[in-house]
């Protein structure tokens, strides 16, 4: 008999309440680097995509050092949004109220008529002082993160513990072949990361779709990385079924990757829309000598598709759950297969404390 404790998981509150949503918004998602796009999204100079992070708008943009920036997606003039969204501005954004214009860079490079008929810089008005906020970001690999208040630690520091984990792998040389994109889902964000990090549901959710018995998995938890992994002594890519050895990482809050024997990586985009939507997309990547043909990334694409369906199903049915009077208190957490699950909830308490009061929650 284990003799681990067995603790409750985050209250009911953490995921129905809005007033929970707004804090962990300006908090969780505001303090740390959060996941928010794809480098190869953004080809071509002039490329922008709109985003919503922290319940604030951003704009990504190429710029013209072919440099990928992020600014907050509003007009210096009347704060109104800019770009609605993704498409190409050529070299200027412009903003459709009052033609004021700002360059790639997020310079201010036109104001018309605003000190009156063709006076476009008034006394006492300068130019250099109105461009675009700017944002702190950071392109790693593929994936793009920003951190809103500017006040997380150097990128490498605080996701060290996903880098190490990951070391075997050449990132350098990974390629994105196909995307799944799966729209909103009817969930809160936490659940799709804590689905994603415990094994324990595996052999139950999964059991059409894999073949990775439950005692051959395991959890992680290491720094700002959590997840759960399987390790199998024979490996079958041909079977229909996922029956590879694999690993389920997240970087905290909301980077998810997946490495999947022999040569492939799944990256998901979680994108909380408020307190009981999630946007969420994966990129399947090959890694450096491995390559898919046509035929096989459609199977992939398929059997991924099939496989997260499964698991939205089970995160919109924990959502529905938790409008439950007897769901107050959060469930249990298996203190073997959900320590991954504990460790996240946690974290997420320790980004929120400053402004939660600690009765509310209680782990």
């Amino acid at each position: 008999m284990s003799s681990k404790k067995i603790f409750n998981g985050l209250p009911s509150s953490a995921y129905i309440d809005n007033e929970f949503w707004t804090k962990e918004a300006k908090t969780v998602f505001a303090d740390n680097w959060v996941f928010v796009g794809y480098k190869h999204e953004l080809n071509k100079i002039g490329d922008v995509i709109p985003i919503n992070v922290s319940e604030q708008p951003i704009l990504l943009v190429k710029n013209t050092k072919e440099e990928i920036v992020a600014f907050h997606n509003v007009c210096s003039h009347r704060c109104l949004k800019l770009i609605d969204q993704p498409k190409n501005v050529k070299k200027i954004i412009s903003c459709p109220y009052h033609a004021w214009a700002y360059d790639l860079n997020g310079n201010l490079i036109a104001s018309p008529h605003f000190g009156g008929t063709n006076n476009h810089n008034p006394k006492n008005f300068n130019r250099k002082n109105y461009g675009l906020k700017s944002i702190r970001i950071k392109i790693w690999h593929d994936w793009i993160f920003i951190n809103i208040n500017n006040n997380a630690p150097k990128f490498e520091k605080y996701a060290s513990s996903l880098i190490k984990q990951l070391k075997d792998i050449n990132l350098e040389k990974i390629k994105p072949v196909a995307t799944l994109d799966f729209g909103k889902i009817d969930s809160n964000w936490k659940f799709l990361i804590e689905n994603f990090i415990e094994p324990y549901h595996v052999q139950f959710v999964h059991k059409k779709t894999t073949k990775q018995p439950l005692k051959n998995h395991y959890t992680i938890v290491d720094g700002n990385c959590y997840g759960s992994g399987v390790d199998l002594k024979e490996e079958n890519t041909t079977s229909g079924n996922l029956a590879v050895t694999s690993r389920y990482l997240s970087l905290f809050p909301n980077f998810i990757i997946g490495t999947y024997y022999p040569g492939q990586l799944g990256v998901y985009l979680n994108t909380p829309l408020d307190t009981n939507h999630t946007n969420q997309k994966r990129i399947i990547y090959t890694t450096e000598n491995n390559n898919l043909s046509k035929v096989e990334i459609k199977k992939q694409k398929e059997l991924w598709w099939k496989v997260h369906k499964e698991d939205h199903e089970i995160c919109e049915r924990l959502q529905q759950g938790r409008s439950s009077s007897v769901a107050v208190s959060g469930g249990l957490l298996s203190p073997h297969w959900e320590n991954s699950v504990r460790a996240f909830h946690e974290i997420v308490v320790k980004s929120m404390k400053k402004s939660i009061r600690k009765e509310r929650i209680k782990l």
